[in-house]
Formats: structure tokens, sequence, C-alpha cells
């Protein structure tokens, strides 16, 4: 068999030339085409670079980036291929490097692009809008009841049935009552005694037999008696063995609580008799709120029955104490019903329009230097005095935590749109275009924000009033700082390139494929088929915890961690034995710890601090003793979660539902291993940071 280099020692010399040549020019061609440069490099390709371009017109080429994956650089606009955000521009010797550590210059056409939008600081009175759901209710302190005040049986019942309407004075009961007869007859005997007394008696004598007299007729007329009939009875006249029970007060009976015939003790209820001319609103709200709601507030609400209709009344008191099962407090408002159209029951929807102040208290121009009746807000006068209802004091309306009358330009808050500020934890970061440069320029400033209002902030410092602040594309200039190394909200100090990873990539990634060591906590223990199942059912109240904090609920948080704990108390630990039991009281308080500290902070952010060391430490345990099921757990990672610390969590998908982010990077995470039921099966990563 002749070789390669025999045919070519068998050509022709004029051949051989021919190949050489041809040689070389392939070889030119493909190190032309090697060393051309690529567009994810310049931005600019053979194709569209126009003839005589430059080194430097290459450079300058703007590339294109993603604002949560800096290291995306494509050269035209589009989404990002990981998370499918839009991509923002980096244009190269025009990024911004060559401004202050916190600041970031660009050119008036990639500020459109980026569509940065400002607003101005401003000082004036914000309005919050607090919307509130309830019902309406009797008026408490209307509510007579119609008791027996005599043993007895009902003969006659004149209110048969409960809503009829009664006046002051109607006869409601007829009664026959025994013991009525026999004080009677007492009555009688007294007031014979004294008309039998010769006018030589001794004044002791008089005075026994007409304390006696007085005692009777007392006892009567505690009993219901009419002066008239104890009157007549006094005067010899035939006495009666019933009684008839009059309305003490005019309204509705809501109530009827006997029937006629039945036998009553002294003090059973027969009616309750509610007066409808004024009703109380009783509404939920919830503990952020509570700070914009005072005493004497006006509230407008609607019913479900006068669709298009409002009413109207001041809040007369707040619940002192919150409902800890919904982290709510009872808000309470006194209406007037003189036609009765409120009905109780009746389900509201109510709105509370609150003017908010720098130091947290509101601003009520129909309440500036009033005074009110601390019992009856709707008692309102000009000046001091009494209450028309209850005759208390009057009190200032800035006693009551409103501004006063008095207030003045300076005392209206810095305030500045909800949009503006980028919070992460008890930072806020808010960015500034900076005055008087050749071109946009924003700086970074971290501040210190107050209590949201609406659609605003109010700012206790870090700006100043008539500065302009970035509403819209500040995230896209904070990233851009990380591209840069500089400080940003991500990375406060600066120095490091922003974290880079998946958003919603399934499957394992390089760094997982490596097996994570082996402890001595992640050794597979054999437990009874009872405990894992008991395990199973704490991982699925696990599942909905994490579904909650995902969709930022915060009440349906709070019910996942108490049933998170409820399932983890149910797990007996009388099916270990041996070291295996003493092994699991130690992990159960580990488990507990958490959770104990999620119930005494309800807020979101604690409850995914809390949630992220659980996570951890229940993974370390479903890894130990496996658990009973029928499908495996997926155990995911954001390494953003907790200031770039990073986090695990389990779901029973992998679709990225990141529990630490929620809504505002929902799909933050990647999965980086499963834990199959019934056996160990390791999570590389999990849980072994």
């Amino acid at each position: 068999m002749t070789t390669i280099r025999e045919r070519v020692k068998r050509l022709r010399p004029r051949s051989w030339r021919v190949v050489l040549a041809a040689v070389l020019i392939l070889a030119g061609f493909y190190l032309g085409t090697r060393w051309r440069p690529t567009h994810v490099e310049t931005g600019v390709t053979p194709s569209n670079q126009a003839e005589g371009s430059t080194p430097a017109t290459t450079e300058a080429a703007t590339i294109w980036t993603c604002s949560m994956h800096p290291n995306i650089r494509q050269p035209r606009p589009g989404k990002c291929p990981i998370c499918g955000m839009d991509l923002i521009p980096v244009t190269s010797g025009d990024s911004g490097a060559d401004a202050g550590p916190r600041s970031f210059s660009t050119t008036e056409a990639a500020r459109q692009l980026m569509n940065i939008q400002t607003a101005r600081v401003e000082r004036r009175f914000v309005t919050t809008e607090i919307r509130m759901v309830g019902k309406i209710e009797y008026d408490e302190t209307k509510l007579a009841y119609i008791t027996s005040r005599v043993p007895g049986r009902l003969d006659r019942l004149y209110v048969d049935y409960t809503g009829v309407p009664v006046k002051k004075g109607d006869h409601l009961v007829y009664l026959y009552s025994p013991e009525l007869l026999v004080a009677q007859e007492e009555l009688q005997r007294a007031a014979r005694a004294i008309r039998n007394l010769s006018p030589g008696a001794p004044d002791s004598l008089r005075k026994a037999a007409q304390a006696t007299l007085e005692a009777s007729r007392r006892k009567l007329s505690l009993w219901g008696v009419t002066d008239q009939q104890i009157a007549d009875a006094e005067k010899g006249g035939a006495s009666t063995d019933h009684i008839t029970i009059f309305a003490p007060v005019g309204g509705t009976v809501v109530q009827k609580n006997a029937l006629e015939g039945m036998y009553v003790e002294t003090g059973t209820q027969i009616y309750v008799i509610a007066d409808l001319g004024e009703v109380w609103v009783k509404m939920d709200a919830y503990e952020s709120d509570l700070p914009w709601l005072h005493y004497g507030q006006k509230v407008t609400f609607a019913t479900e029955a006068y669709p298009g209709e409002t009413f109207s009344g001041r809040i007369a008191f707040i619940d002192p104490i919150l409902n800890p099962m919904t982290r709510t407090a009872k808000v309470r408002v006194n209406v007037p019903n003189p036609d009765g159209r409120l009905k109780p029951e009746m389900f509201v929807r109510s709105v509370v329009q609150a003017q908010v102040a720098p130091d947290g208290r509101v601003m009520d121009p129909d309440l500036a230097g009033k005074w009110i009746s601390p019992m009856h807000p709707q008692i309102i006068k000009d000046g001091p005095g009494t209450c028309d209802i209850c005759g208390m004091p009057l009190v200032r309306a800035e006693d009551l935590g409103y501004v006063p009358a008095t207030a003045d330009e300076s005392s209206k808050p810095l305030v500045i749109p909800a949009a503006a500020p980028l919070i992460t934890g008890k930072r806020a970061i808010v960015y500034v275009e900076t005055t008087g440069a050749d071109r946009p320029t924003f700086e970074g400033r971290e501040v210190k924000l107050g209590p949201r209002a609406g659609d605003d902030y109010i700012v206790e410092s870090g700006l100043a009033e008539g500065e302009m602040v970035v509403t819209n594309g500040n995230f896209k200039i904070d990233s851009a700082l990380q591209i840069l190394a500089k400080p940003s909200m991500m990375n406060p100090e600066g120095g490091v390139a922003a974290p880079v990873h998946d958003h919603g990539t399934t499957g394992t990634p390089p760094s997982a494929t490596a097996a994570a060591p082996e402890t001595s906590e992640s050794k597979l223990e054999l437990a009874p088929e009872a405990f894992r199942l008991q395990l199973g059912k704490v991982l699925e109240a696990y599942y909905g915890l994490q579904a909650a904090l995902a969709s930022d609920n915060l009440q349906q948080a709070v019910g996942g961690v108490k049933g998170v704990q409820e399932a983890l108390a149910a797990v007996d630990m009388k099916l270990l034995t041996g070291d295996a039991h003493t092994r699991w009281m130690k992990r159960l308080a580990e488990l507990q710890s958490p959770l104990e500290a999620s119930a005494k902070a309800p807020e979101l952010d604690a409850l995914r601090t809390h949630f992220a060391v659980f996570s951890e430490r229940f993974v370390e345990v479903l890894k130990t003793y496996g658990r009973a099921g029928d499908r495996p757990a997926y155990a995911l990672k954001c390494p953003m979660a907790l200031n770039n610390q990073g986090a695990v969590w389990l779901q029973p998908d992998k679709e990225v539902r990141n529990p630490y982010f929620g809504a505002s990077m929902l799909n933050c995470g990647q999965v980086i291993g499963t834990l199959g039921p019934t056996q160990h099966q390791h999570t590389e990563g999990a849980g072994h940071e």
C-alpha cells in the first residue's frame, strides 16, 4: 500500500505546485475565519461593518446585557436567554466607568433606550387609602333585655315572633304569679296596720308600720306592678295574680326566647329589643394600617344592598388587642340609621382617606383646632365644653394624634414615589440624577424611609426637596453598576461582579454533579415506615408554607408555620429507639427553634429568614431518615437569598417558585438535587454549604 508521501513524490512538478497552492489558500481562508472578530466581542460583523472603519469604532459598539445576568452579552436588543428579561445597553468606552464610585453616566440616546424616568422630591401631605371589610352589628349600648322579675307562668305573649317593632310602654307579656298575690296581701296588711293604729301609739311603732308599707310598695314596683295597681291594692281593692310586662324602650324585637305556657324563674330572658336608630359597623384593619387610623376619623362605606350609595361615620373605637390568627384589629364606627336601611349582618366595604404627617400623625382639615367627645366622636365643637350625650369634657383633636391647625409648610413630609427606592432587607437605595453634568449621570444614595402611604414613601433622611429621583429604570442602573463592580443594591461594598445564576433553569448544574462530602449527619438511619410516613406529612405542610412565601401571602404563611408545627408535633418519637431516639430529640429541637421564632415575628422578611434555617435542617432530616410517599422532592437553591448568602428550599416539582423573593424574583433559583421517597438519595449541595 502506497503512502500519501509516495503519491506526492510521483506527481509531476507542475501538479505538485498546484496542490501546494490549493493547500495554502485553504489554510489562509481557515485562519482568516478563526481570527475574524466575532459579533459578541465587537458588536459588528463583516456584513455590517462599513469600509474604512477603525478599531476604535468597533470597540465603541453597543453591547446588550441582562440586568440579572451580566455574563450575557449580545450585539442587539432582545430577551435574556436565561430569565427572559429585556436586555439593557452597555457601550464600551461610555459605560460610566469614569464617573464617581457610586455614579453611572450614559448618553442621552442610551437613557432613552433604558427608559429612565425621574420624579421630583416634594414636600406635601400625602394621602393613603386604607380599605377594610366588615359587617353591621347592633349598638350594644342600645340593647334591652326583657326578663321575668317574678317566678310564674307565661299566659300570654303579645309579641309572638322576632322582628316586630315596639314602642316604649307597649305591653309584651301577661304573666301569672302566685307570689304576686302574696305580695299584694302583704301590702294590704301593712296598709291596714297603719289605719288601725291609735292616735296615741308610740312613734317607733308608727315608723315601723310605715317602713313595712314602703317595703311592700317597693317590692311590687320592682316586680313591674304599676303605681296605679299598687294604689288600688293598697286601698283594699281586688288583688290580682297576673302582671303585665311593658316595653322599657322602643325598638325591634331581635330575639324571642320563650313560648306561651312556659314557667319562668326570676331573671329568665324572654325578649331582646334593639334600637336600630344607630348601628355599629365593625371592620378588620390590618396591623400595617393601624398607624393611619385614629379615633374620630371619617369612614365611608358601601353595602351590597345599595350599590352606588355610600354611608359615613366616624371611628369610635379601635380594639387594643390584635387577633393572633388574622393579625387584624377591630375598628368600630357608629353610624346613624334613622330609616332602618342598614341592617345587622350586612357586609360592608369601607375606605379611610388619611393625610399623613411626618411624625406619623394624621392631617384632617375637618378636625383641625376642634374639640371632640372622647366617647361620642360625632360630637365635634369649636371650643371646650361637654358632650351633649354623656356629659364628659371634650378634648382637643391634637391630643388624639391629629396635626395642629397651625401646621405650616415645614411640617409637610418629604415624599418620593414608591417606585423610586430599591429595597433589600433594611437598606433602601435611591438613584438621584446629578445636576450640572454634561451628560445624564445618576448617583446611588442610601436613604432612610418612613412608612409607605399609598403610592408614596415618606423620606426621613438622605434626600433634599427638589432633587430628581429615578422612578423607572433604577434597576437597570443598579445592574450597570454591578457590571462595573461599583457599589450597588446587591453589592453594597462593590468590587465584585453580580452573582451569576440561573433563573428557573432546571436540571443539575455542573457543580452539582460531584458528590457532596458524607458526614455523620447525612448517613441514612433505619426508621420504621410509620415514622417516614409522618415525616412525609411534615413535608406536605412544608410545601404549603413554601407556596405562601412564594406568593407573598403573609396571612397564609403564618398559617403555614402553624401547619408545619402541628405536623411536626404529630411525629411519634416513640417509633425510634436507642441512640436513634436520642438523636431525633436533638434534631426535633433544632427544627422547632426557627418555627417558634417565626411565630414571634410574623413578618415576611423574618419568616423568610427563619424558613431558610428550617429548610436547611429539614433537608438534613429527610436525607437521614428518608420519608414515605410516591413522588420525589426537589431541592432548589438561590445564591442571592439572604443578602447573597444563598439558601435552599424544597418543592414537589421542578418549576422554580422562589420563597425568599416572591413576585419580585419568583423564578430565581435552580434545582440542585432530589430527595426520593422511602429510600435515602443524596442531595448534592443541599445543606452542605
